[in-house]
């Protein structure tokens, strides 16, 4: 075998393999041998341009289809290499499977007034929409749900928290989690929401061809009610090319999804190199080759990599499949060869992230002597209760306090014996720490938990 050009099928393969049967070669075939097959069903039991067929008939064109295997792709791909055309290549292969059987009288029928592309493009919105419930969006849920495993053990553990990359208030560890739970249930609603676009409009998007070979067929109804029998919605606006801004919408939701997911892989990373999470030692792995105590976020640091590949081709799809020169042009085509890539440099980051999670756990002994060395982060809530208080310089005092430099609790306990504030709001004050100043995160956590 042929040493792989792309890591996605060599070093990658394994994690990748699940999108191969919607998206390799052969599996491209395939599909549009399935849409050549049910519209020459479609024109025998809808449009009633062909004869009836016979059982054994219709028998042996389901076969053709569910037996396509990897022999009859490279048949077809060998047709293609005198052709040069790969679709005319699936026709030629057809009317030879067909001109053997009692269906020789209806090979003129395949691939009747159609253009390539309206079967190249039903073919893909199968593919997408296939990966994206099969592979996509159960790779998504094992996140979701590691996500949540994490958010709910550490619902209740303080945290410093950074703003600037600056000591700022306490939060929770869960709760930040939380924050990654919530956006990310967001955009897998999006996804799974997301209704794929196809056509079957012919060669300039008129159903000329059609129109003029049969011009007492309702086209327009045939066309919506082929597409629709795939769980596809018809798009009938269209030049020979499907305008893709259906598809580009599902693209950028992907996209968004995988920038979230760079983001938390960036805020893990952080949060390991400064010792808040440790990641659990896994028998036989090598961390450096010269340095043996390492332990690197290898997991996110390669799903970071493979999102921004995968982002970059988003991005271009975006750019260059929101155009085409008039009626057609033919750069499209290669570009939408490389949904695979795609959706394979996106799975394998998926599968990165949750292998990382699986490896990590908090170092609350590092929490606790952070929150323990940055007594000022309570600073805010303080300020906060003495201004509700009516003490009009508040902000200021705690700003003379704080600002620039560490506390220690004899110093903070001395401040409050010194305000003119009655009993009650010293002793809120004096109930304020690190460990308890995290506001409402515990409730936050429950909330995303439930979120839908």
């Amino acid at each position: 075998m042929d040493d792989p050009l792309s890591p996605l099928d060599g070093r990658y393969a394994r994690e990748t393999a699940p999108l191969r049967r919607y998206f390799s070669e052969a599996a491209f075939i395939g599909q549009r041998v399935r849409v050549e097959i049910d519209y020459l069903l479609a024109l025998s039991g809808v449009a009633r341009l062909v004869r009836p067929l016979t059982t054994g008939e219709v028998e042996y064109l389901r076969v053709l289809v569910a037996g396509f295997d990897s022999e009859a792709a490279r048949e077809i791909k060998e047709i293609e290499s005198k052709t040069r055309h790969d679709v005319k290549a699936i026709e030629y292969f057809l009317r030879a499977r067909l001109n053997a059987t009692s269906l020789h009288d209806v090979v003129e029928w395949l691939h009747f007034g159609l253009t390539s592309e309206d079967v190249n493009l039903i073919a893909q919105a199968i593919a997408l929409r296939d990966a994206r419930d099969a592979v996509i969006l159960p790779a998504l849920d094992t996140i979701l749900a590691a996500l949540a495993d994490v958010a709910r053990r550490y619902a209740r553990t303080p945290m410093l928290a950074r703003t600037h990359g600056q000591p700022a208030v306490p939060t929770t560890l869960g709760k930040e989690f939380a924050v990654f739970l919530v956006r990310l249930k967001k955009q897998r609603d999006i996804l799974a929401g997301h209704r794929f676009e196809t056509k079957l409009t012919g060669a300039v998007g008129n159903f000329n061809a059609l129109a003029a070979a049969a011009p007492h067929v309702n086209w327009i109804a045939f066309s919506s009610h082929f597409v629709r029998s795939y769980d596809l919605d018809p798009n009938l606006f269209t030049t020979q090319l499907l305008p893709y801004d259906n598809w580009l919408r599902y693209f950028d939701t992907l996209r968004l999804t995988n920038s979230i997911l760079a983001g938390f892989c960036q805020d893990i990373w952080r949060y390991i190199s400064d010792d808040y999470l440790k990641q659990r030692v896994v028998a036989g792995e090598v961390g450096s080759s010269t340095m043996p105590q390492k332990v690197n976020p290898i997991d996110f640091e390669n799903a970071e990599g493979n999102l921004g590949l995968a982002n970059a081709l988003f991005s271009h799809y975006a750019q260059k499949l929101a155009a085409s020169r008039l009626q057609r042009d033919l750069s499209d085509s290669t570009v939408r060869r490389t949904f695979g890539v795609a959706l394979g440099h996106t799975l394998l980051a998926y599968v990165n992230v949750t292998r990382g999670l699986g490896k990590i756990e908090a170092n609350e002994e590092k929490f606790r002597a952070d929150l323990e060395a940055h007594l000022d982060v309570i600073a805010e809530g303080a300020q906060t209760i003495l201004r509700a208080a009516g003490v009009p310089d508040a902000y200021d005092q705690l700003k003379t306090l704080t600002r620039g430099k560490s506390i220690t609790r004899g110093e903070y306990e001395s401040w409050i014996m010194g305000l003119s504030v009655d009993d009650d709001v010293k002793r809120r004050l004096q109930e304020l720490t690190p460990f308890t100043y995290i506001g409402l995160a515990e409730q936050l956590v429950e909330l995303a938990l439930n979120y839908e």
